[in-house]
């Protein structure tokens, strides 16, 4: 794959980031891309593995050194058929997935691994341009119905799949727009979210169907929907947030993560301002939790012109290597991760536990703390006890489970001993129900949502396959084809 030896004299080239000076004015993607020849050298350092472990780091398995190799010789149409064959939605995988390929790349042995991200994107937005990537309504019609519940990348893909099956497909979503995380989690500067609305306007036109401001288990009754559809997919994520069981929780100043992210996000929508808006501007913030969440709480707040941004995380400091002797190739390596928004400014703490939050006439003006020694025991330091300045403090320790209460509830499936959804193979312990994404298996990433979501619509359409008429042969030879 690629130019043979290519990879001797290439160096990986990043795609370029727009400026700080710019970007922290605006809400615009802040992440670019190579030129045309420049991806096509890129391209061309993808070596003929014998083993492509891409293949394995990546949970869509998508065909790396396949599409790769097609960029270098400049069959961009050729490759974005490759890259659709395993995953639905490489725009937002190209812009918001962390890259396991990368870290399982053969070159990262000893050398700097293939810029396998910024290909994706480039070919994904290249097909956009080009008019390639249009809607494929399915030609024939099962008959039979599917109810999915969330429209984040796990609900999308299951409804893209089971849509190409000839299944006729709802997606119930309770906000007011279609997207999930993708749409009120995520922010504009990473992925933008006409991006998302593209998507979503191509699917409809495929014949799904969208039910935007519906909460199954409240507005909807889920038991309802059991007699109205022939299967349903649960794909309603991990949205009980971990709180902070500390003295000063309950002032004002102190929010979830979540709250905060997508009120910027309507911001940028141009949504009316809240009655109570939660804003950094001119604010001392701190940001509890080190991980994706809290880098996006951290740029966002950095386009607000706070006064100061401090992110602590109650871990030890990560080499800034790769541990063979911990996370060794071709698994994700725990390294330092600096995220663009961190070149924003703001400090990082390392170790640190939050103690207590203070305030004054209701509202969060301080907060104190203690340093930690490593897992598992997170044992106090002797005299490491601090306090500092906090205006707004934002929760991004991560989520527990998938909310229980309503849909949960009512369709009465089993949950896992961590308060996911059960379905070990997709299917849940109630006939007919299937779940998907972090409902099914936690917090996780965009890439896994999108496998889960296919894979669940597979396991859907093997049971409705069962349960009426097998679909003719002729839409089972469309589908192959």
């Amino acid at each position: 794959m690629g130019e043979l030896g290519g990879f001797l004299r290439i160096e990986r080239v990043n795609g370029p980031k727009r400026p700080v000076g710019e970007r922290v004015n605006d809400f615009d993607e802040f992440q670019q891309t190579l030129d045309t020849e420049g991806l096509r050298e890129q391209g061309a350092r993808c070596m003929d593995c014998g083993v492509p472990f891409c293949h394995n780091g990546c949970p869509l398995g998508n065909l790396i050194p396949d599409w790769n190799d097609l960029v270098y010789r400049d069959r961009w149409k050729d490759a974005i058929a490759a890259l659709h064959a395993t995953n639905n939605f490489p725009d937002f995988t190209g812009r918001i997935c962390p890259a396991p390929c990368e870290a399982a790349c053969v070159l990262d042995l000893g050398d700097d691994a293939v810029t396998i991200k910024q290909i994706e994107v480039a070919i994904v937005e290249r097909a956009f341009e080009e008019g390639w990537v249009k809607p494929r309504p399915p030609a024939l019609r099962s008959g039979q119905t599917v109810a999915v519940i969330g429209s984040g990348p796990a609900g999308l893909a299951a409804a893209a799949e089971l849509n190409q099956f000839g299944h006729q497909v709802t997606v119930f979503e309770r906000s007011d727009r279609v997207g999930g995380l993708l749409r009120y989690g995520v922010p504009d500067f990473k992925l933008d979210k006409g991006v998302v609305q593209r998507r979503v306007d191509i699917l409809e036109a495929e014949g799904i169907e969208f039910r935007t401001n519906t909460e199954v288990g409240r507005d909807v009754d889920a038991r309802e929907l059991r007699e109205e559809f022939d299967a349903i997919v649960i794909a309603t994520g991990s949205t009980i947030p971990r709180d902070l069981p500390v003295p000063g929780r309950e002032l004002d100043g102190v929010h979830f993560a979540m709250e905060y992210l997508e009120q910027r996000n309507r911001f940028v929508a141009g949504d009316a301002a809240p009655a109570k808006p939660i804003s950094a501007a001119g604010k001392h913030v701190v940001i509890i939790g080190g991980g994706d969440t809290g880098a996006d709480c951290l740029g966002n707040s950095h386009r607000e012109e706070p006064a100061s941004v401090t992110q602590f995380e109650l871990l030890p400091e990560p080499p800034p290597e790769r541990p063979d002797d911990i996370t060794p190739w071709p698994q994700w390596p725990l390294i330092l991760r600096t995220s663009p928004a961190h070149d924003e400014g703001g400090e990082r703490r390392f170790s640190v536990n939050t103690t207590e939050l203070l305030g004054e006439n209701g509202r969060v003006v301080a907060l104190r703390a203690k340093g930690v020694g490593p897992p598992p025991s997170f044992d106090p330091i002797e005299g490491s006890e601090f306090e500092i300045k906090a205006d707004l403090v934002l929760l991004a320790m991560g989520f527990l489970h998938t909310q229980h209460d309503g849909l949960i509830e009512q369709l009465a499936v089993d949950l896992d001993q961590r308060g996911n959804v059960d379905a070990g193979e997709f299917a849940t312990s109630v006939p007919g129900v299937f779940a998907a994404g972090d409902a099914r298996r936690g917090q996780s990433l965009v890439v896994w949502a999108i496998n889960e979501g296919r894979k669940a619509a597979r396991a859907a359409d093997a049971y409705l396959a069962e349960l009426g008429e097998e679909p003719g042969e002729d839409l089972r030879q469309l589908l192959v084809t």
